[in-house]
């Protein structure tokens, strides 16, 4: 039996490695799992009983599937660039839910949430056959006054009450009637997916450049409305998601300029992963308690398994900042994505462990986790460091490697102690121990080292005060 993937590539990924033939592997094996959702999707939506899916909403479902058709026999690539956003993850995974769930016969009700979910499809099928080329007549329906159409744009109302929006689209231009809107808004689009209007109403993607000639620009999504799961502020100190204005649009570009650069100090596959594996990036609010207008050093990032390719992230401070995100960020799509190709352990899902980076205790997967995308980051600052030509630069890249580095020292040994890892598992952490001795032949200056020394001990009696031994 040919393992899903060769030892060889595994052992790249163990040192936070991968060319892009390694990596390519992680996002086939991520589409063909997209795909497969939204045909259970599908499936879930035929099966459903009238009382959670009734026949005419049945029957707009089946519109938008055909239109989806039509457009992917037009121009596949166009589709699939719409049907592998990350956030329509999220999407179909909320609305497989709702349609697999209990419905009125069971005394529970599907509520709104699902009605609005399931509409969300004739919005991707608009976009996918916009980005096709496909003319086409859609009704859509906007809630509480914004109507996305998937990397394209929205429509938004304020303060319009939800409602039908009537689509047309025909010769690169999409019109957009609806009783609030007089004349209806014209929206013009180009084959790559950029839109315009002189209608303010209309809020395109603004999208950020390549970081490697050949790829496509990198969206930064203010306006899909499944980049957060919606329930308010996340635990440990993620922010919301949020709209951004101009300023801070210009704000996020000019960071992104300088990060390419950056990324390519910490090595060529740090541009790689980015190439490859990043699909959009999700601006976040600041995060709690660095003020009003988000100006500080503070910063919060994470990443959403079931939303592939997709980095969430309030605006770094600094380029270097922008560019350790993504390095941090990616190695959990990269582990994410390779624990749903081959199981790494059979460990239990409790929360025991200590873990430097977290006050709570920890699930072992979690610790691998952190660990794997702590120990990238202490290769790309220890790079960083030894490539700093400013003494201010190089004492922040020492800091910030040292701390990393002990922070990983502290759980490598509960990692490498598991009977539960699996062939594949002891082969990643192997590598994971190996590269963090690497480390050692350029070890920081003396004093970076204690204060780090320091940062963890702390970490660990407080962690102990709150959580016991």
């Amino acid at each position: 039996m040919i393992p899903p993937l060769p030892d060889h590539m595994l052992r790249q990924l163990g040192r936070t490695e991968g060319d892009a033939d390694t990596l390519r592997v992680l996002v086939r094996d991520q589409d063909t799992r997209r795909l497969l959702l939204l045909r259970a999707l599908l499936d879930a939506a035929e099966a459903a009983p009238a009382d959670v899916l009734p026949p005419h909403a049945l029957d707009r479902l089946r519109q938008d599937w055909a239109l989806l058709e039509k457009a992917e026999r037009a121009d596949r690539t166009a589709v699939r660039t719409v049907l592998l956003h990350p956030l329509v993850g999220p999407w179909a995974q909320r609305c497989l839910r709702g349609l697999s769930g209990p419905g009125p016969a069971s005394g529970i009700a599907p509520g709104p949430e699902l009605r609005a979910d399931l509409h969300h499809l004739s919005a991707l099928a608009a976009a996918a056959a916009i980005r096709a080329g496909i003319p086409f007549m859609i009704r859509l329906t906007a809630h509480e006054g914004f109507l996305p159409l998937p990397t394209l744009g929205a429509l938004c109302m304020a303060s319009q009450p939800s409602g039908a929006v009537d689509a047309a689209f025909s010769d690169s231009e999409l019109t957009l009637r609806h009783t609030a809107i007089e004349p209806p808004l014209v929206v013009h689009t180009q084959p790559d997916g950029a839109t315009g209007s002189a209608d303010p109403r209309w809020l395109p993607v603004h999208v950020l450049p390549a970081v490697q000639r050949g790829i496509g620009p990198v969206p930064l999504d203010d306006t899909d409305p499944y980049r957060t799961d919606g329930r308010g502020h996340q635990r440990h100190g993620l922010s919301t998601a949020t709209a951004i204005d101009d300023h801070a649009r210009k704000s996020w570009t000019e960071s992104w300029a300088g990060v390419a650069p950056l990324l390519r100090i910490g090595g060529e596959h740090r541009l790689t992963e980015v190439a490859v594996l990043l699909r959009c990036l999700v601006p976040l609010g600041p995060p709690p308690g660095s003020g009003p207008a988000g100006d500080s050093a503070a910063h919060c990032s994470g990443t959403r398994r079931e939303a592939f390719g997709a980095v969430l992230s309030s605006r770094p401070a600094t380029p270097a900042y922008f560019a350790s995100t993504l390095v941090h960020e990616l190695q959990h799509t990269k582990l994410a994505a390779l624990c749903a190709l081959v199981p790494l352990h059979h460990e239990d899902a409790a929360p025991r462990h200590f873990a430097p980076w977290r006050p709570d205790p920890r699930p072992f997967d979690g610790l691998l986790q952190g660990a794997y995308s702590h120990i990238a980051l202490a290769d790309y600052w220890q790079r960083f460091a030894l490539g700093a030509r400013r003494v201010t630069h190089r004492d922040l890249a020492w800091a910030e490697h040292a701390r990393c580095r002990e922070q990983v020292g502290a759980v490598l040994p509960v990692l490498a102690g598991s009977a539960a890892l699996t062939r594949e598992g002891r082969i990643l952490v192997n590598e994971m121990i190996a590269l963090y001795h690497r480390l050692d032949d350029c070890p920081p200056p003396a004093g970076h080292l204690a204060r780090a020394e320091a940062y963890v001990a702390t970490a660990k009696v407080i962690w102990q005060q709150r959580n016991g031994p």
